[in-house]
């Protein structure tokens, strides 16, 4: 394959460019399972510097695939197994540097290969998620906020409940690339008491695409305005179901 901006030759497709240093993959959509992770790069609209033109069809921006597979250990072994897989993916993914990246599959395997690679991260659990994907990203076009998740967080109430486990959930809400804000609201401690320990949830968007994020812990119940780039409550869902997967990952629901 030759690089979309400048036709020099890439090694594999949807490489960077180490002539033009540009990008050549916008987006991968990794299909994990315990022993088989397929990993398809897609191309975003070029613009008028692309070297072959502009594409007309949603299935030219697939670029090409690759196949992953580990053989899964047991016991004390499948720690290091399992991290030496998603360090293989991991691999392939940074060397194309996409934008986003789009998971289904294995939540253990999305787990390790997020730990081991940092970029914008997406749920999709359609039964042909490159479809799904190039149709979700041709409806989409929501700002991306760069702020750290840290400086996401404020308003008048600054205490959490659970502490460091209550902010563990905050922040990573507030790590989505598309929220902007993290509100803590009041704690209302008279709620059912529950052994469950630390849960979070985020609930459904209003009209304007924000959403609420609701910790629990024991007795204690917290909602907190998450801020989102979404322009309508349609696009908020979309958050609202990354977050939740997010959370979920987090081991908070």
């Amino acid at each position: 394959m030759e690089c979309r901006h400048c036709a020099s030759p890439l090694e594999k497709p949807g490489d960077f460019c180490l002539v033009c240093r540009e990008e050549n993959t916008e987006a991968i959509v990794l299909e994990a399972a315990r022993d088989r992770a397929t990993i398809t790069m897609l191309a975003g609209e070029p613009d008028e510097s692309d070297a072959r033109g502009s594409h007309t069809d949603p299935e030219e921006q697939i670029l090409g695939e690759t196949t992953i597979t580990t053989t899964p250990e047991d016991g004390e072994n499948e720690p290091i197994e399992l991290r030496n897989f998603a360090g293989l993916i991991g691999d392939e993914i940074r060397r194309k540097r996409p934008e986003e990246v789009y998971a289904g599959g294995a939540r253990t395997v999305i787990r390790a290969v997020r730990e081991d690679v940092h970029h914008p991260f997406y749920r999709v659990d359609d039964d042909d998620p490159v479809v799904s994907v190039l149709e979700r990203r041709g409806n989409r076009a929501l700002d991306v906020v760069e702020t750290p998740p840290s400086e996401k967080i404020g308003g008048s109430h600054s205490t959490l409940i659970g502490g460091r486990t209550g902010m563990q959930a905050i922040q990573a809400v507030a790590g989505h690339p598309h929220v902007k804000k993290v509100i803590p609201g009041p704690i209302d401690a008279g709620g059912k008491g529950s052994q469950s320990g630390m849960r979070a949830k985020v609930t459904r968007a209003d009209d304007g695409g924000n959403v609420r994020m609701l910790l629990r812990n024991g007795s204690s119940v917290q909602e907190n305005r998450v801020v989102t780039t979404a322009r309508d409550r349609e696009m908020g869902e979309r958050i609202r179901e990354d977050l939740n997967d997010v959370l979920t990952d987090a081991e908070f629901q």
